[in-house]
């Protein structure tokens, strides 16, 4: 299947007035519908082994439940994704306070975190691939993090069908960013139901533990003997139970894995996921050295998807490529510092099979 030129089309507004755009793309077989606000992934289909298409990632269909209630469906993080001990850190010997959203600590970026905003976007097509790139400056000071960083995301569809985010800041002050796109898969198709099936894999021999808040103790520990070890293919469901205070903690998994390859100049092969009920299968390739798996535990039956169905417990998993969490307060962690003249990069890439 050829690519097609995006589409775009008036998807609502918000409070104040403000248009949100849906634009639809499509090439290799892979179909996106992705918002203006929040940069969000509404819509991912994918054939399965007897081409039937479904969507495979968790959303709403209107704005408003989006503003109300979303749990980051299928949204741009930034400028931290996951969590900053307290919302505080110190760079250059200056100490910052951060819009505390997750008890007492920080959550990817903030109460307004670049999950909530509105990106300016505009498609593309080049030679095979068919695109948006998004973009957005955010102010010095915003949700606390020092410096204005101007934020360039692009979303492409290769004559492959591969879904790839090129990731790129630039930043007139030292500030610490962590750019990820958190969304929810189900290999099965939204409201289908539970995940715990879909088998996976994670590149990794380690892990960072969490302390009850969910921030990283700081300790790289090895997966070896444990429920986080999936260096060879398993069911999620598998070991979730396993009793492990790890789990117990995070109602599931909720962690970050220390991918063994590191940061790498180009992406690397970081993960497989496959549902072998409808043969999908999603391939995750990743410059970045972390990669956070959460097992959807805090669905909770309150919010209803696209298809009509209630989201609930484990009905989803994200596998969000980044630096480790609350790295601005690990040294010993990968840096997340970026720098007057530095460019931020960071590529994701999603291939499908069926």
């Amino acid at each position: 299947m050829g690519g097609r030129n995006p589409v775009k089309e008036l998807f609502g507004e918000l409070a104040d007035g403000t248009e949100i755009h849906r634009w639809s793309l499509e090439n290799g077989g892979t179909r996106l519908k992705v918002l203006s606000y929040g940069g969000i992934v509404q819509s991912l289909e994918i054939p399965d082994r007897e081409g039937r298409y479904a969507n495979v990632c968790l959303g709403f269909d209107t704005v408003e439940d989006y503003v109300a209630s979303s749990p980051y469906f299928g949204a741009l993080i930034g400028r931290f994704g996951n969590r900053v001990d307290k919302g505080r850190f110190t760079l250059d010997g200056t100490s910052y306070e951060l819009s505390v959203n997750d008890g007492e600590n920080s959550l990817h970026g903030g109460r307004e975190g670049f999950d909530r905003t509105v990106w300016d976007i505009e498609a593309f097509t080049r030679d095979s691939d068919v695109g948006l790139r998004l973009h957005r400056t955010s102010a010095d000071g915003e949700m606390g993090y020092p410096g204005t960083l101007r934020t360039t995301v692009t979303y492409t569809l290769t004559e492959g069908g591969d879904w790839r985010i090129d990731y790129e800041a630039t930043t007139d002050k030292a500030t610490v960013v962590n750019l990820t796109n958190h969304v929810y898969w189900n290999l099965g198709g939204e409201g289908t139901g539970t995940i715990e099936d879909h088998e996976l894999r994670i590149a990794a021999s380690r892990y960072t533990p969490t302390d009850p808040g969910l921030i990283p103790t700081g300790e790289l520990a090895s997966v070896d003997g444990t429920p986080f070890d999936f260096r060879e293919a398993k069911p999620i469901g598998r070991d979730i139970r396993a009793g492990h205070a790890q789990l117990i903690r995070a109602k599931g998994f909720d962690h970050n894995w220390v991918l063994d390859k590191g940061i790498t100049a180009e992406p690397e092969h970081v993960a497989t996921l496959r549902d072998p009920h409808s043969g999908r299968t999603l391939k995750i390739a990743s410059n970045e050295p972390g990669l956070q798996f959460y097992s959807g535990n805090f669905l909770d039956g309150t919010l209803t998807g696209t298809g009509g169905h209630t989201y609930r417990q484990g009905d989803a998993l994200c596998l969000e490529t980044q630096h480790f969490p609350d790295s601005p307060n690990h040294p010993s962690f990968p840096s997340a510092t970026l720098r007057p003249g530095q460019t931020y990069r960071s590529t994701t890439i999603h291939s499908f099979a069926s």
